[in-house]
């Protein structure tokens, strides 16, 4: 058995499961380890005994980079040169040049290195060509690599070439790489770059295919665009003149309602997000549901899935149309909180997160679970649910993927449908646009075929009347619909099935 470091966000469990499955071979943590002492001697076991370390991708580059005395410059020394092989779950982890991770992991001594994605492609060409260089050094100066380099580069469009001419070399290939898959209209030109690009990858990138989605009773994947009500798009106009940060967390939450304006315009920081129970109470005591797109719509959807014995999941990148969301429904309902609706963040823990999930999924009498985005990417499984609904665009496709696999996955019963809701004719429209190219990039990359057509890239309009969804077909506030679209079913299999990219220097 090679020493062998394991990293992954979620290492207690992958280390439990290694026990299962390997009994005989010593598996570590730093679990009661809590100085640079103690780790050292869980070091020095690890490597004495030829078998597994477990640690967290912080966890380690904090170690990498700490101050150096005697003791953690031992630590250090241990895990860059003592690894035969490092393995890196949830791989994309590493993918910003910008980060310590990054950084301390190019210092592993050892060629022999294994990356495990779902999500290779997260929202940029560049980040995967971070992590290629973190498994073969240099990799688009290598032999291999320079004549599809050369094409590439030959093929792009001219404007292209002179707008990123002063760059680096390898920022030069991936930024323009990015803009002909995202931008540019000539087919057979992207059709180029991709055939160049699976070709300079086909020696380090291998897929596996898992197949249990096929056994799942199905999916479908909606995009509505609901019309804004006229005051929320007076609030929306004011949109251009905040800096692009701010303006989405402010307009994510007056698409929902334009109550929340003030709340998120005044307030700095998180301060919205901590609002008290009472004063969001406040708030909903005099105001218009029906200037609420957004509102309606879960509304409506809640009060459906009620009805049918369905659950609901409600997704978003901010906290405060969540809570807002949440108040409301236990106000017209009478419901409870942690009874009927339930509440995962990144403030909640994960005993606290654990609880929620096995209630969420096993009691009767739970109903809709609100939840950040972020803080139900990876190791929730939210099968009691079989209606999704995403509030607001996230410009990374891969987050509301993985959030909308906390449903679609092993152990799901239902059909589950997913709503992704945009405010048309809105800056979020636009993100959707830019969001849905990058989603393009991935599959014209790791998917393209020459049998491919163009009805693998577009989303398929739908009619409203006839969605194969019986509450889209009667829902109260179809009207606020201005377009529907479902994803094509060979794309949501290619971007929901729990495949792994498998990256690797032999």
């Amino acid at each position: 058995m090679p020493n062998t470091i394991y990293l992954s966000s979620n290492r207690l469990r992958w280390a439990t499961a290694a026990q299962q499955q390997w009994w005989s071979i010593h598996l570590y943590l730093f679990l009661e380890a809590d100085n640079r002492s103690q780790q050292l001697g869980v070091l020095k076991r690890w490597e004495e005994n030829r078998s597994i370390l477990f640690l967290g991708y912080k966890q380690f580059s904090t170690i990498v980079c700490d101050a150096k005395d005697n003791i953690t410059a031992a630590c250090q020394e241990a895990l860059l040169n003592v690894p035969s092989l490092l393995i890196l779950d949830e791989g994309h982890t590493p993918r910003n040049e910008n980060t310590n991770i990054l950084s301390t992991l190019e210092k592993v001594v050892t060629p022999l290195k294994v990356v495990l994605s779902g999500t290779l492609f997260q929202s940029h060409v560049r980040e995967v060509f971070n992590i290629l260089n973190l498994v073969r050094r240099k990799f688009l100066k290598r032999e291999s690599s320079r004549d599809a380099v050369r094409r590439i580069l030959s093929r792009a469009s001219i404007d292209f070439s002179r707008r990123y001419l002063k760059t680096e070399m390898e920022g030069t290939f991936c930024d323009i790489v990015e803009e002909t898959l995202q931008n540019d209209d000539h087919s057979r030109r992207q059709a180029s770059v991709i055939q160049d690009l699976r070709e300079m990858t086909q020696g380090v990138l291998h897929y596996y295919k898992g197949d249990f989605l096929d056994e799942l009773p199905g999916y479908i994947d909606f995009t509505v665009l609901l019309n804004l009500s006229s005051k929320q798009k007076k609030i929306i106009r004011e949109l251009r003149n905040y800096e692009k940060f701010k303006g989405c967390a402010v307009g994510s939450a007056v698409y929902l309602h334009p109550c929340l304006k003030d709340c998120v315009d005044y307030a700095p920081g998180d301060r919205s997000a901590r609002m008290k129970d009472q004063e969001i109470d406040d708030l909903l005591e005099s105001k218009d549901l029906q200037d609420g797109v957004k509102t309606k719509f879960v509304l409506n959807i809640s009060s459906m899935a009620d009805t049918a014995g369905e659950k609901v999941l409600v997704f978003s990148q901010y906290i405060l149309p969540l809570r807002f969301l949440e108040r409301l429904i236990l106000r017209i309902k009478g419901w409870q909180s942690g009874k009927e609706t339930f509440m995962i963040s990144g403030d909640t823990s994960t005993e606290q997160g654990e609880k929620a999930m096995e209630q969420f999924n096993q009691s009767s009498n739970a109903k809709v679970l609100f939840g950040s985005i972020k803080a139900c990417e990876e190791g929730i499984s939210l099968v009691g649910a079989s209606r999704v609904i995403i509030l607001d665009v996230h410009l990374n496709p891969s987050v509301s993927r993985q959030a909308i696999g906390r449903a679609f996955r092993p152990g799901q019963t239902k059909k589950v449908y997913t709503y992704r809701l945009v405010a048309a004719d809105s800056p979020e429209e636009k993100d959707h646009h830019t969001c849905f190219r990058k989603e393009l990039i991935s599959k014209m990359w790791f998917e393209w075929s020459e049998h491919s057509g163009c009805r693998d890239f577009e989303l398929e309009s739908v009619d409203i009347q006839n969605s194969q969804d019986i509450f889209l077909d009667h829902l109260p506030s179809a009207e606020d619909i201005k377009s529907l679209y479902k994803r094509y079913n060979s794309f949501l299999k290619v971007m929901l099935e729990r495949a792994k990219w498998i990256l690797t220097v032999y």
